[in-house]
């Protein structure tokens, strides 16, 4: 099967869906160029990230090609640029991967998430068993924890019964989690063990807040309080609902559990029991050889790990390509997220736009002369033209002028020249054509 059909009813629907964007939106009018990225990325994309695992798993070329053409009218309508602009370059300007890299992106998901299938050996080694699994509801709606048992204010000060004192930590090595039992003034008890590195801080602190639930339990019936610094792993514990195991498990311990109370603590504030606790998660997450426990991948890093793949493949293409070298000299680097330009700007750096140099190589002046006399380019209305000097820049050399744009570009107060200097060219465009008497 080669998808012929569904790309071309793919295309309908986002023919369908340009022409509506083009009625809230013109070039200079209507819904601002923020507001039109954020309808394509949560409409149009939507709409055609539709089945992506079925047919962009490993996209061909000709799909890679099919899909960047229905792309590149929503970035036009998005930038307000030029129809000649490079489709790469808008893409960096307005930090929208290219389409086929953006569905592969999310058919890996799918794959990883609900089909639980793995990716090719040369992209990755995560077995799909090892990653967190979604479940619905584990408990009656009606259950629910005592509002005594857990506290969201500051229980640093609490010191009657017992005290567990749980801490998770992170660093360049490896992930530690950790809780210590205080009785009176003195330490009773330490647990400590070290997580992976694909594993999180959260993963550290909730699990750090099980294994101290579940040491509780195993004690005799007594006052006693678990103090966390983390509010997130407390709210994921009291969550009937929360989509984490570790989270269920504490859960329904409390729910058994009344006389087992939750608060929140202010960390780092001098308590001996969570100093001590915030050191031992330290020393596992630093130690190598320390006692490992495994933990399913969260969620949270398989999409940073797909995320970052598909920048990298980004990146490669944008470096190799051979469009766009105007704005690459300006944004070397790809980011999701977009430049704050506005279309005068993207006109200025993109190179099509007002200028006689441009227009005529397309019939649209009689010559590529401004009516100073010289070639009328971007850098020439913006540094030497005798019929802009309000917006005038000081001019660069030949060599330097690469370097000269990016500052430009990179500088508020000269892109406030650029934009002025856009809107005076379109509204006196009679002043620039030469006399043709």
């Amino acid at each position: 099967m080669n998808w012929n059909t569904h790309l071309k009813a793919q295309s309908t629907r986002a023919t369908h869906l340009y022409h509506n964007l083009l009625k809230i939106a013109g070039k200079s009018w209507g819904v601002p160029l923020i507001h039109r990225r954020t309808l394509y990325k949560s409409v149009t994309e939507r709409v055609l990230a539709h089945g992506a695992v079925a047919w962009c798993l490993e996209p061909t070329v000709r799909i890679a090609r099919k899909l960047s053409t229905i792309q590149r009218p929503f970035l036009l309508a998005i930038s307000g640029a030029y129809r000649t602009t490079s489709t790469a370059a808008l893409q960096i300007i307005l930090g929208i991967p290219p389409l086929h890299l953006q569905l592969q992106r999310e058919a890996r998901g799918t794959a990883l998430f609900r089909l639980r299938l793995p990716l090719s050996t040369n992209l990755s080694d995560i077995d799909p068993s090892e990653i967190e699994k979604a479940t619905g509801w584990s408990t009656h709606p009606s259950e629910h924890l005592s509002p005594t048992q857990i506290s969201l204010d500051d229980g640093g000060n609490i010191n009657t019964g017992l005290r567990f004192y749980t801490d998770g930590s992170k660093a360049e090595r490896g992930v530690g989690a950790a809780f210590c039992v205080l009785t009176d003034v003195n330490i009773t008890h330490r647990w400590s063990t070290r997580l992976s590195l694909r594993n999180t801080v959260f993963q550290a602190e909730i699990l750090a807040l099980l294994k101290a639930v579940e040491h509780a339990v195993s004690l005799p019936t007594q006052q006693l309080t678990i103090l966390v610094d983390n509010q997130a792993s407390i709210n994921s514990a009291a969550n009937p609902k929360s989509h984490n195991s570790i989270a269920r498990k504490i859960f329904k311990l409390l729910h058994s559990y009344p006389h087992i109370r939750v608060s929140w603590m202010k960390a780092h504030a001098g308590y001996i029991g969570n100093e001590e606790a915030d050191r031992l998660a330290k020393e596992a997450a630093e130690t190598e050889n320390f006692p490992e426990t495994p933990l399913e991948l969260p969620k949270s890093f398989i999409k940073t790990f797909l995320r970052q793949k598909m920048l990298e493949t980004w990146q490669m293409a944008w470096d190799d390509g051979d469009t766009g070298r105007l704005i690459h000299n300006i944004i070397p680097k790809v980011s999701l997220h977009p430049i704050n330009w506005t279309r005068n700007e993207v006109l200025f750096f993109t190179g099509p736009g007002p200028f006689p140099s441009f227009l005529h190589r397309f019939n649209l002046a009689e010559t590529s002369f401004c009516s100073c006399g010289e070639i009328g380019t971007p850098i020439h209305y913006s540094t030497v033209c005798l019929l802009t000097t309000s917006y005038h820049m000081s001019p660069p050399s030949q060599q330097h002028q690469p370097i000269w744009f990016r500052r430009v570009a990179n500088n508020s107060t000269s892109r406030r020249k650029i934009h002025n200097l856009l809107h005076f060219l379109q509204r006196e465009t009679s002043l620039f054509r030469p006399d043709p008497n």
